[in-house]
Order: C-alpha cells, then structure tokens, then sequence
C-alpha cells in the first residue's frame, strides 16, 4: 500500500478573527467544551507533552489534562519519570492537543512550573483507589523484567494500604504549563487551513496574529 496517497479534504469549519475570543484561555475553553460535546473522542482531555533531554533529544507522550484557567494547563506524573527529570532539566515544554475528528490542533508552548503540594495531595485523594495504589506500585519510566512484578508489587500495595486513605506519595507531583503561546488550528479546503496564535508580550498581555499554512 502507498500511504502517500492517503489523503483527504478538509472543510468542516472554519476560523476567523471575529470569531476568536479575546483571551486564550476562552478559546480553548470553547473549543474543549465542542470536542467533549461532539462525543467523537474517548479521551478529548488527552494532551501530548513534549520534553527535551540534557543532550537536546525530544521525547512526548500522552497526558490528561486535569485542569485549566488562565494560569495554564495541569497535568500531574510521577516526579521520578523522565518527563519529570527533562523537565526539572529544562521546563520549557510544548502541549499538543489533536481533535481530529474536528479538524483542530491547539499547540501550547510554555514553561512547567512544579504545583503546590496543597494542590498535589487534594488531586491525589480524589482519585480511584486503584489508581492511588498503582501510583505506589510504579516505578514510571524504570525497567522492569516482566508484568507479573509489576502486579506482584501493585497486590502489596493493596495490602499495605487495605485500611483507611492511601497517603501522597512524596515522588508524585504534578505541574502547571504557563503559557508563553496558544495557536489555533483549523483544518480548511486545499489545505488553506486557518491559523491564529496568542503570544505573550512584553506587557505580559496576549496578542493574536494568522499564520500562513
């Protein structure tokens, strides 16, 4: 098969300027409110986080989005993973949310800042139990010779913890994408797709500018 004849039209939407809400944060929430509402996506709060190494090799993979406002995205992981550790390196990451079935990208770039452990523990207590025990049980990112260890760890911890809350681990965290960037895309005929992005100036404010596709 030649997948470089795997294509199709776009031109289900469109985006224009008076269209765009004033601030960022407004747009995206609007544009998440229609992903979820669509009912295309089983995970429309799936966001790809892009990381870079200290030897300057990226890495991403797919996180949830668990809150937002206009101080950023949070998402949260375990601080001994290799997100964690490229990004205590070097916070300057790069959030990907793709709506395909919308033909809609938002791409954030910014900086990842550590959440108050306040924050932390109120998130962690609020999570099935399970996912509590497996975040006890994980070593993330850390070999491991075969799953059954992995089960075989994550039943101790469902011995160890059988009583009462499962506490905070103090290797798990989350953090808080400020962003210095948020473009808009929309998918548009002969891939003349529409483009905006909001970028922080000197003043601290956004401004929005069309890109060319």
């Amino acid at each position: 098969m030649d997948i470089s004849e795997i294509r199709r039209q776009y031109g289900t939407g469109q985006l224009n300027s008076e269209q765009l809400a004033q601030h960022p944060m407004d747009q995206f929430q609007h544009w998440l409110d229609q992903a979820i509402a669509s009912k295309l996506f089983k995970d429309p709060t799936a966001m790809n986080i892009a990381t870079v190494d200290e030897s300057g090799m990226p890495s991403s993979r797919i996180v949830l989005l668990k809150q937002y406002d206009e101080q950023g995205f949070v998402f949260y992981t375990n601080l001994q993973s290799n997100k964690a550790q490229q990004i205590k390196q070097n916070n300057q990451v790069c959030l990907h949310f793709a709506w395909l079935g919308l033909e809609r990208q938002v791409i954030v770039r910014g900086v990842a800042e550590k959440l108050p452990i306040s924050q932390v523990t109120k998130y962690f207590l609020s999570r099935p139990k399970d996912s509590q025990l497996a975040a006890w049980a994980s070593e993330q990112s850390k070999p491991i010779a075969a799953r059954k260890m992995l089960e075989q760890a994550f039943s101790q911890m469902k011995k160890k913890f059988s009583k009462g809350e499962v506490p905070l681990p103090d290797f798990w965290g989350g953090y808080r994408v400020k962003p210095v960037s948020i473009e808009f895309w929309q998918g548009r005929e002969n891939r003349l797709h529409d483009r905006f992005v909001y970028s922080v100036n000197d003043t601290g404010e956004f401004t929005i500018e069309r890109l060319q596709p």
